[in-house]
């Protein structure tokens, strides 16, 4: 397969154990160009990155998201970005196929499915729960199964990332991207891959509750465009049954030991009111979102 329309994007932070490894592999594969972000490694990174043939690039901010957003936008101008992580956990080997579907035309963004093919010792099992329940999240509230939403090895066009609105910085570039693909309909395809453990030596950037925290809210939070019945409906609801149950307590005490709660009884009402209210908001919400889209579509239909 040629090359020549294919950037390889590895954004990195303190991967000198591996990166010569991952640029070697795809050099080896003949891609003759990578793309090296680096985001002030003080492991001496970017000089063996350099010194195994990649085009090094330092990153204006930090964290992985910005690296990618900066990259793409500023450094690559080639038709296809392949992007993967510098831990040398995703091979060459599944170049071919997670690119094909751009070449055929079947797809604009590609996510590699490390779960086809788990390598024993790639991902410890609070992870692989972790990842499942995202998963499954995702699944709930944006309606699209991608089957490994938190994968790094991804190919897409740089037309498609452009129309995303991408705004993370960190690790949830993954989530915010495959909430972009299901938001805007891009054509998206999940291929199977290898998912090899980190050598030895090398240390994860990835901090489980934190980074799965992250992610679980910027599940929620992108949800608002996405999903505004559930994202609002499930505000409403808390507030309503938080409400319920405070005038329960109230009821119970008055009538059981003649004790009135006045400021409970105001705090009831008004959680009620607006979880009702939000409750209204998220149905209308929905219906303008369920119109727009109709409307995009026919748009879209006439344009074809």
């Amino acid at each position: 397969m040629d090359y020549d329309d294919v950037c390889v994007l590895v954004p990195t932070y303190n991967e000198a154990e591996t990166v010569g490894r991952v640029i070697d592999d795809f050099r080896e594969a003949g891609f003759d160009r990578i793309l090296v972000v680096d985001g002030g490694s003080e492991d001496g990174t970017d000089d063996i990155a350099a010194e195994h043939g990649a085009d090094v690039v330092y990153q204006s901010g930090s964290g992985k998201g910005q690296a990618v957003r900066e990259a793409v936008s500023q450094h690559i101008d080639r038709e296809y970005v392949l992007m993967l992580d510098g831990d040398a956990t995703y091979h060459a080997d599944d170049a071919d196929a997670m690119l094909e579907p751009l070449r055929d035309g079947d797809a604009e963004h590609v996510i590699g499915n490390r779960f086809a093919d788990l390598q024993e010792g790639a991902m410890t099992r609070f992870n692989q729960l972790g990842n499942r329940m995202i998963n499954r999240g995702f699944r709930f509230v944006h309606g699209e199964s991608f089957g490994d939403i938190l994968s790094g090895y991804r190919a897409f066009t740089r037309e498609s990332f452009g129309s995303m609105t991408l705004t993370s910085d960190g690790f949830g570039i993954e989530t915010e991207m495959a909430v972009e693909c299901a938001k805007r309909n891009i054509p998206t395809t999940v291929v199977p891959i290898t998912y090899y453990p980190r050598p030895s030596g090398s240390d994860t950037n990835l901090r489980p509750i934190r980074d799965g925290g992250i992610i679980f809210l910027e599940l929620y939070r992108r949800a608002k465009t996405n999903n505004p019945l559930f994202y609002f409906g499930s505000l409403g609801v808390l507030s309503t049954v938080s409400g319920f149950l405070i005038a329960v307590y109230v009821v119970v005490e008055w009538v059981t030991v003649n004790v009135s709660h006045e400021v409970l009884a105001v705090v009831s009402g008004f959680g009620i009111i607006v979880g009702v209210q939000l409750l209204m908001f998220g149905v209308l919400a929905d219906l303008v979102l369920t119109l727009h889209r109709e409307t995009l579509q026919r748009i879209d239909d006439q344009q074809e």
